[in-house]
This record gives structure tokens, C-alpha cells and sequence, in this order.
């Protein structure tokens, strides 16, 4: 097998976040879970921009995030995802260059307009989202460049693909050639309510084998398995799945493996200003991690530096140079 040319092709909804901040009783009269993803249209996405407060608009989505982070990082990162060749759009497209990711997936024309979510941030930091997919209902199996897949060590799938029909048929298809290629495949659980959607077809993705390396946070593991215990949830996993990692907020995470769970502790962080993007940014460094050989706590504490930085800000992505803040903490990435 060739040596890979990525570290990570990440594959996702290209989406770019609009966020404000918002106290808890606005949600209550928006009538939105607090800490959870939902899915809207046009019009509700209008509704809820005319209600939200101040606002600054970044790009985002959970793949791209972690493509970003990985190139934050150091790593050498690709991106599929689609955009409406719009003005958000190229936004996106740019965002996505300029911080030194691969993105070459042509932009839909006459369509959709380009995604976007409405992010509400309360004072401890939880994000609720509000996402209208647009132009990302348009990825599709021809979307998929075999030759960046083949050229890449890990590919990296969003739970969130699983919504729109063709992105589903998006994800096989690139599932399918990096395994061909002796390469090996991620997926993110993404969100509970997500799980909840699609809890057979996710189990079905870890005990065929379709994905090798799984990401789940407490609550999104639990609602996998349908326990209210997570020691139960981690068991199961561990059965199910070869390697995976359960994020546990302040408490750090669980790296799970066939014959062992090991926990690594959380990176300290000063203030915790917003938490979007700590999952994807936590699996920024452990992926890179996995990709350049380390041990695999070692990739799991490269996480959670990453995910510390992120959420001492406003935004999903990168402040700071992560590869320079690594090297400060002591980490030697090959």
C-alpha cells in the first residue's frame, strides 16, 4: 500500500454557522431542546435569525470542523462536502483552503443555496442548533473522489450524512473504496436525537465492520444501546467495535478497545466560553494521532487539547495554531 497523501479525508455537511448568544428562556419560547441538533426549513431557519440576537457567522458543519482542526494541527487534510455556488458558498470554499484543507467538491448550481445553522449559546456554554441542510442535500455518490479517498489513511464520516437519501449512498460508496484500498473508516454518532433516527442502521454500520473507529459522546452511546448505564453502553461497544472513543465533557474520555477501556483526563481549560465543536476538534487530534501511529492515550490527549482550545471561544474552529500549542504541551507528533 502506497503511504497515504492525507492524514484525514473528512466527509460532511458543509455548513456555515451563524451564532449568538441567547439565554435559556429565550429557548423555552423557541420551544428547542437545549443542547441538540434540529433539523428546519427555509422558513423556520428566517424565524428563528429575525429572533436571534447579534450574530457572527463562521464556517462550520462537524466534518469540516475536524479537517480544519487536523490542519490546525499539522495534519494533511482533505474535505468532501457540498456548497451552492453562492456567495456563502464561496465563504466556505475559502475558509476551508486558507486554513490548508483539501476541498475540491464543485459547488451545486441552480439549486439550494448554501447550508447554514443557527446556533443559540447559553451562559454555560451549551450550543442548540437549528441547521437548514440546503445545498448539502445534493452530495451524492458522484461527489465521491475515489483517487482522495484511496490517497487518504482514515476516512471520517459525520452521522449527520445519514438525514439526507444521497449523502447516505455518498458515505457506502466511500466506505466501500477505502476499504478496497486497505484504508480505514471513521464515523461520529453526531447527536442523539441522530441516533435516535437511525439507531439500527448505526449499529448495523459498527458490527458489520462498515466503520472501524467509532466517536460518541456519553449521551449519544447511551441512546445508541438504550441504557440509561454508561458502563453498560461501553460494554456493548466494546463487543461491537474495534477501536472507539467516548467523550465525557470535563471528565476527558474513554478509549475503547477490543481488550481494554482506558480513560484520559480532560485538558484544563480557563473558561469555557462554547462548547460547538469540541467533539469535532476532539476528533481532529485523535484521528491524526491514529494516522501518524501514536498510542492511541497519546491520540486521545492530542484531543483534548484541541478540544480545549475551541472552547475557550466563540466558533467551532481553531483560534490558535494547534500544532504550536501541541508542541508546547510536550506532544511529538511523527
Amino acid at each position: 500500500m502506497d503511504d497515504p497523501q492525507f492524514d484525514v479525508l473528512a466527509i460532511g455537511n458543509a455548513i456555515v454557522d451563524v451564532m449568538a448568544r441567547a439565554d435559556d428562556d429565550l429557548l423555552v419560547r423557541l420551544g428547542l431542546a437545549k443542547g441538540t441538533m434540529h433539523l428546519i426549513d427555509a422558513e423556520r431557519a428566517e424565524a428563528l435569525y429575525a429572533a436571534m440576537g447579534p450574530a457572527m457567522e463562521a464556517s462550520g458543519g462537524s466534518a469540516g470542523n475536524t479537517a480544519a482542526g487536523l490542519a490546525s494541527l499539522g495534519g494533511r487534510a482533505a474535505f468532501i462536502g457540498k456548497v451552492a455556488d453562492d456567495t456563502l458558498g464561496q465563504f466556505y470554499r475559502h475558509d476551508m483552503r486558507a486554513g490548508g484543507v483539501a476541498f475540491d467538491t464543485a459547488p451545486l448550481v441552480d439549486g439550494a443555496p448554501t447550508a447554514r445553522s443557527m446556533i443559540l449559546i447559553t451562559p454555560d456554554g451549551e450550543r442548540t442548533m437549528n441547521t437548514y441542510l440546503g445545498a448539502c442535500h445534493a452530495l451524492g455518490p458522484a461527489d465521491i473522489d475515489e483517487a482522495v479517498v484511496v490517497a487518504a489513511a482514515i476516512t471520517y464520516l459525520e452521522g449527520y450524512l445519514w438525514d439526507p437519501p444521497e449523502a447516505k449512498k455518498a458515505f457506502r460508496r466511500a466506505a466501500d473504496i477505502a476499504h478496497a484500498a486497505g484504508r480505514q473508516v471513521s464515523l461520529t454518532l453526531s447527536d442523539p436525537f441522530c441516533v435516535d433516527r437511525f439507531r439500527g442502521e448505526f449499529l448495523d454500520l459498527i458490527k458489520s465492520g462498515t466503520v472501524d473507529i467509532v466517536f460518541a459522546n456519553d449521551s449519544e452511546l447511551r441512546s445508541l444501546y438504550e441504557t440509561a448505564t454508561l458502563d453498560t453502553a461501553v460494554a456493548a461497544l466494546q463487543s461491537d467495535c474495534r477501536l472507539a472513543v467516548v467523550t465525557l465533557g470535563g471528565d476527558g474520555a474513554m478509549v475503547v478497545s477490543r481488550d481494554r477501556v482506558a480513560k484520559v483526563k480532560a485538558t484544563p481549560v480557563e473558561a469555557l466560553v462554547d462548547l460547538t465543536g469540541a467533539g469535532d476538534l476532539f476528533a481532529a487530534g485523535f484521528l491524526l494521532g491514529v494516522a501518524r501511529g501514536m498510542p492511541l492515550t497519546d491520540a486521545a490527549r492530542l484531543g483534548t487539547l484541541a478540544a480545549a482550545e475551541v472552547i475557550g471561544h466563540m466558533g467551532p474552529r481553531p483560534a490558535a495554531a494547534l500544532g504550536d500549542l501541541a508542541r508546547q504541551a510536550g506532544f511529538e507528533i511523527p
